[in-house]
């Protein structure tokens, strides 16, 4: 592309966010057409890819690229056919190759071409019929496979998701035909199953039974019912066409040839397991694109229709799937999307709901603050204090919010504050700290100051937070390593100071590791004992690398054979956890980050560090501390992530393998082509190739093969390592969730003699738990954001002394924790499901604790 051009490009890029709002559609659209007509016949294929390119990464401004096409359509037929016929190939691709973003966007495409008189009304219908009747196949028992209903569904939320660009063209043109696709819709909503996403929403509250509850699909179809009853009037979808109807309707309307769809899946098996598979695949493929997070009561946010509000929340969602990785270009179009009203309250809702869906968001977390720490710049007068609102609200309910949704929120915050000084208005949160320890509300600030304080440091956290004095109590201590055998006059030296004075010496002079493992072998253990070796040489060794994170890698790097041989077993390494958190234990960052680089080096296994979170020390703390949980997210997320990468390694080394045997193959050949050349010397036949060339072949033809074995071989040893994470990730997921099952089966209360399932919210007076006095059986129930009341402790359940409150909010964190887990790695539990069921989910399991195991493997159909 010649620089001119480019710089044409750039004119018409500078033109087009000025598109939307208050803009003069028609000088706008006037002004491009005239810079792509003078340079039409110079650069047709660039202006060609520039439009097709522009209309599916910028699909907010469809209308406008739409006009353009048409007017283009105008003067030069055979250009807009083009498009038409590339448009067709493009929606056939995606549909073959299941692009969900790129199926959904050309079909909006469509419409702006048919506004435009580019393809006719027709047209449009017979690709809506087409994926309709694909979506009635598939639900179909005997033709297609209802197991892959979330396919359909995606495919008749296309046509509905575009009926707001195109459906008022369609209603004029073509009402007979518009209708009979509606009445088919209709149909389809009839037959498919309900939806229930219980296991997926952000706040929890009355888990169960909403069955008058609209899901996604229902809920879009009410809301284009009700469009088609108001005359397909949308505010939101801008009408640039109109503004050229007169010269557009002359223009001719081209054929958009017919797509297909990809035949549905079938499956012969009759097994619940393989069906519980085959929906969860389907669900991974076809995601539901947004879950609503109504944050903000109706008086605040924007009084809009159902409609305008679902095609803003497309707007923003498009913006945020095209800009990922452009943060200031996504807040630049976020705020000047085609709308001449304000939509800054449904911007954050939509946002939050993203940076809150389950089981993951469709971007890391961190696009998103940055986003909106963009948007409250961009905006600095409005965005700022709707993000404020939004705040409040969440936590004013943060006590039914989903436990994952409530750590990403404080991950967020934190991070969010320390782009803006940390200024927050903490005396509004004071009375927090009168609440009992394990309240929500207490527990979410007390985790943003720590999180906080990772970020920057304790007496600046101190400072942020000095108008509300009261909060201070919720501070971590000040982070600082709590050596046991620190050398103080004022202390007696014993036995274990000395020898951690003797280690430090060995180290700094540099003596070799098997020196200090033979040290240890043949005087400390003998004299003193493992336990106490490893007491002592785990806390000398961490003191040494207590400086930083670069100090502690270099330790363990250097002298972790050390304690790999003081530590060969679970029980040694559940010591040795035990010291790391007693080391640590003002720095829960420092203490997870110590943990996670040992199970990194094998000193500690993925299983012993399952027991220590399991410990009954950590299972106190589940409830009031996210300390024992984020190292639980690290241990079981490195295990899968190593699974992860040696798959990818295996099949970048397949394709390598299969490079290595071509030109392998190809140097043999050459190799034998050459020696096969004759010549007779003397009446013998000899080869006529230089003796030089000859070697030079061979070596080639050596080094190839020698290559393609070394790559073998490689494949194999990384191949035993897949088979051996597999086993141990196997092996992980069943200790996982049988501690859970231990847990929660000596904790929750016992189901009715009449069968009732225990509500373990709003304090359910009737909720018992079990206990051995009772006397102890008769209790106060605890406001969760108020006095514990003084409620007596719970039987000898109760050995930590917790009240009934106490224990139900421990109960709804642990169960929480387990649904998150169940979520996160669902296509694992599902490759071992039977497993799980043979060995851990035996016997009579309490049904929460199989509600939340299982409730978030897949979206429940229900009929």
């Amino acid at each position: 592309m010649s620089a001119g051009w480019r710089t044409l490009l750039l004119r018409i890029g500078d033109r087009c966010p000025e598109y939307g709002g208050t803009a003069d559609h028609k000088e706008h659209i006037e002004i491009c057409y005239n810079v792509l007509s003078r340079e039409y016949e110079h650069s047709k294929d660039d202006i060609f890819e520039f439009l097709l390119q522009c209309a599916e990464q910028l699909p907010h401004k469809i209308p406008f690229f739409g006009v353009l096409i048409g007017l283009i359509n105008l003067e030069n037929e055979d250009f807009a056919k083009g498009i038409v016929d590339a448009t067709q190939a493009n929606l056939q691709d995606a549909l073959h190759t299941e692009n969900r973003d790129r199926i959904r966007i050309l079909l909006r495409f469509l419409c702006g071409l048919m506004c435009s008189k580019v393809i006719s009304p027709n047209s449009i219908i017979e690709t809506y019929e087409t994926l309709l009747s694909s979506a009635a196949t598939i639900l179909d028992e005997d033709a297609g496979n209802p197991s892959w209903q979330p396919r359909a569904d995606f495919y008749v939320y296309c046509i509905l998701a575009s009926l707001p660009w195109g459906g008022s063209e369609l209603f004029e043109q073509a009402p007979d035909e518009l209708e009979r696709v509606l009445v088919g819709i209709q149909s389809y909503i009839s037959i498919r199953r309900h939806f229930d996403d219980i296991a997926f929403s952000v706040f929890e509250t009355d888990e169960g039974n909403s069955p008058n509850k609209k899901d996604f699909m229902e809920d879009l179809w009410e809301r284009m019912q009700l469009l088609s009853r108001n005359g397909w009037k949308v505010k939101s979808v801008p009408k640039p066409h109109l503004s050229f109807e007169a010269q557009l309707v002359v223009g001719k309307s081209h054929r958009f040839h017919p797509v297909s769809c990809p035949p549905p899946t079938f499956t012969m098996s009759s097994s619940e397991i393989l069906k519980g598979q085959e929906k969860h695949e389907a669900n991974l493929k076809y995601p539901q694109r947004l879950r609503r997070l109504h944050i903000f009561p109706t008086n605040k946010a924007e009084n809009m229709q159902p409609v305008d509000r679902f095609v803003v929340e497309e707007y923003i969602l498009d913006v945020l799937l095209f800009f990922n990785g452009c943060r200031k270009e996504c807040a630049f179009y976020l705020v000047s999307l085609p709308v001449s009203f304000r939509y800054e309250y449904l911007m954050a809702e939509t946002i939050f709901s993203q940076l809150l869906l389950l089981p993951n968001p469709p971007f890391r977390p961190i696009y998103y603050t940055l986003v909106i720490i963009d948007l409250c710049k961009a905006l600095p007068a409005a965005f700022p204090s709707v993000v404020v609102a939004a705040v409040h609200a969440l936590f004013d309910r943060i006590s039914n919010m989903d436990t994952e949704c409530r750590t990403r929120l404080i991950l967020w915050f934190s991070h969010h504050l320390s782009n803006f000084q940390f200024i927050w208005p903490w005396q509004e949160w004071a009375n927090v700290k009168g609440l009992p320890k394990w309240a929500p509300q207490r527990v979410f600030v007390q985790e943003v100051l720590e999180r906080e304080i990772r970020l920057s440091y304790f007496e600046k956290i101190k400072q942020s937070i000095e108008d509300a004095a009261e909060l201070e109590g919720l501070l971590p201590p000040k982070a600082g390593p709590n050596f046991r055998y620190h050398t103080d006059e004022s202390k007696e030296s014993t036995e274990g100071h000395r020898i951690s004075k003797e280690l430090v010496s060995m180290v700094r002079g540099r003596k070799t590791t098997r020196d200090i493992i033979l040290w240890v072998e043949e005087q400390i253990v003998p004299a003193n004992g493992t336990k106490f070796a490893v007491d002592v040489v785990s806390q000398t060794l961490l003191d040494i690398g207590s400086k930083s994170f670069t100090h502690l890698i270099t330790v363990l790097e250097r002298y972790g054979q050390i304690i790999s041989k003081l530590c060969p077993d679970e029980e040694m390494q559940l010591l040795l956890m035990d010291e790391v958190s007693a080391y640590w234990k003002n720095s829960t960052q420092m203490t997870a980050i110590a943990i996670d680089r040992m199970m990194g080096y094998r000193l500690i296994s993925n299983l012993a560090i399952v027991k220590w979170v399991f410990s009954p020390a950590n299972v106190d703390q589940f409830h009031v501390s996210d300390r024992p949980w984020e190292i639980l997210r690290n241990t079981v997320s490195k295990t899968y992530n190593r699974i992860s990468d040696l798959r990818k390694e295996i099949q970048t080394l397949r394709k390598s393998i299969q490079v290595a045997k071509e030109a392998s193959a190809k140097a043999i050949k050459e190799l034998e082509e050459a020696k096969s050349i004759l010549e007779i010397v003397e009446g013998q036949p000899v080869s006529s190739e230089r003796p030089g060339r000859l070697r030079r072949l061979q070596g080639f033809a050596d080094k190839a093969k020698e290559e393609e074995v070394t790559i073998e071989e490689s494949l194999e040893a990384k191949q035993a390592l897949l088979a051996r994470g597999l086993e141990e990730g196997k092996e992980l997921l069943r200790l996982l969730f049988k501690s859970f099952v231990d847990v929660l089966t000596e904790r929750l209360p016992p189901v009715s003699a009449d069968g009732d399932v225990p509500n373990l919210r709003a304090g359910d007076p009737n909720v018992t738990f079990p206990a051995s006095d009772p006397e102890a059986a008769t209790m106060e129930i605890d406001d969760e954001n108020g006095a514990d009341n003084n409620s007596q402790v719970n039987g000898e359940n109760m050995k930590a002394g917790y009240t009934i409150g106490e224990l139900e909010q421990w109960c709804l964190c642990t169960l929480g924790y387990l649904k998150s887990f169940s979520r996160q790695y669902a296509t694992e539990i599902w490759s071992h499901i039977g497993m799980l069921d043979e060995e851990v989910f035996v016997g009579s399991i309490h049904p929460l604790i199989r509600k939340a195991a299982f409730s978030g493997l897949c979206r429940q159909m229900n009929q």
